[in-house]
């Protein structure tokens, strides 16, 4: 007779006392049937019982056969815990209790395998994600988008990847897909401002610039990361004439992103719309002077010259 541990609550000596031995043994069987989550036998499948209650239980053992069967022989009465397991195919605990004037207690235990523990996508999609960035900057956009098109297909939960894939959309110049994408990305959160931000320079580029207007002054603009969508609304004020609402942004952009220069360039053609013309000026030679060979130097220059004249 083996002597093994078995569960946690079955504490066992290699020298069992005879007595804990007697307080097992009996006349009395539990038999049946080891299966699978399939209900198949389970054959060579190990069955171990222990007596509850007992400080130091023997442990009685048994192996199932061709067809899953297997019988504990010998048992007293009382309440016993069961356990089936074999390698590959997972364990089971189970409980019988037996009586004295019932010989045989039949049970089946079905092992069924555990769940798979969950994967987390997060590994596979930050590759991926770098791998799609290296693409998109190397300007192979279409290549780009496909790896986040199947990153969605295995992992269609992860509502990040439509943000991503807008992102791929408006740089391939394609706004209404766009939109389709960041509307599910808002969907789930819509007060994230990357998003909004996003699904602003989209409306843009699709034409709905009162669309976009909304969108973007909702934002707080001491949490967005870069001005691009905002210098895009600001030169909409300006275009239309609104050039109190476009000194306002971009006052406000300039203490946020005090390194960007062309801020100073694009207030000071606020200002020139607002006939604030020393102000305008002020700002067009503090751009000048920070970025001489910007790729607004050339107008800014012409503006400067206007000005002069006109004073």
């Amino acid at each position: 007779m083996r002597t093994l541990r078995l569960l946690p609550i079955i504490v066992l000596s290699l020298a069992l006392a005879a007595t804990a031995a007697a307080q097992s043994r009996g006349n009395l069987r539990i038999s049946g049937r080891v299966l699978d989550g399939d209900g198949k036998p389970v054959a060579d499948a190990q069955v171990r019982a222990a007596k509850k209650g007992e400080a130091q239980p023997e442990v009685i053992t048994a192996k199932t056969n061709d067809k899953g069967e297997y019988s504990l022989n010998g048992l007293a009465a009382g309440d016993w815990i069961l356990e089936a397991m074999k390698d590959g195919v997972g364990v089971q605990e189970a409980s019988a209790t037996l009586v004295e004037d019932v010989r045989t207690k039949t049970l089946d235990i079905t092992i069924a395998k555990p769940a798979p523990t969950p994967v987390d996508p997060g590994a596979e999609i930050n590759t991926e994600h770098q791998r799609a960035i290296g693409l998109a900057q190397s300007g192979k956009i279409p290549e780009a988008r496909k790896i986040y098109e199947d990153l969605l297909v295995k992992y269609p939960t992860v509502y990040q990847l439509h943000a991503m894939l807008a992102n791929m959309y408006a740089a391939e110049g394609n706004a209404a897909k766009g939109l389709e994408e960041i509307k599910i990305a808002l969907e789930k959160e819509p007060e994230n401002v990357d998003y909004k931000v996003l699904q602003g320079e989209l409306m843009i580029d699709a034409g709905d610039k009162e669309g976009a207007e909304k969108v973007l002054m909702s934002v707080d603009t001491t949490k967005i990361k870069e001005p691009r969508a905002f210098v895009n609304l600001a030169i909409n004020y300006i275009n239309s004439g609104k050039h109190t609402e476009a000194i306002d942004l971009l006052t406000k952009l300039i203490a946020k992103f005090p390194n960007d220069k062309s801020l100073l360039y694009y207030r000071g053609r606020a200002y020139i719309v607002a006939t604030k013309l020393p102000e305008a000026k002020t700002d067009l030679e503090a751009f000048l002077a920070a970025a001489p060979t910007a790729p607004q130097a050339a107008d800014a220059k012409k503006l400067l010259e206007q000005l002069n004249k006109k004073q």
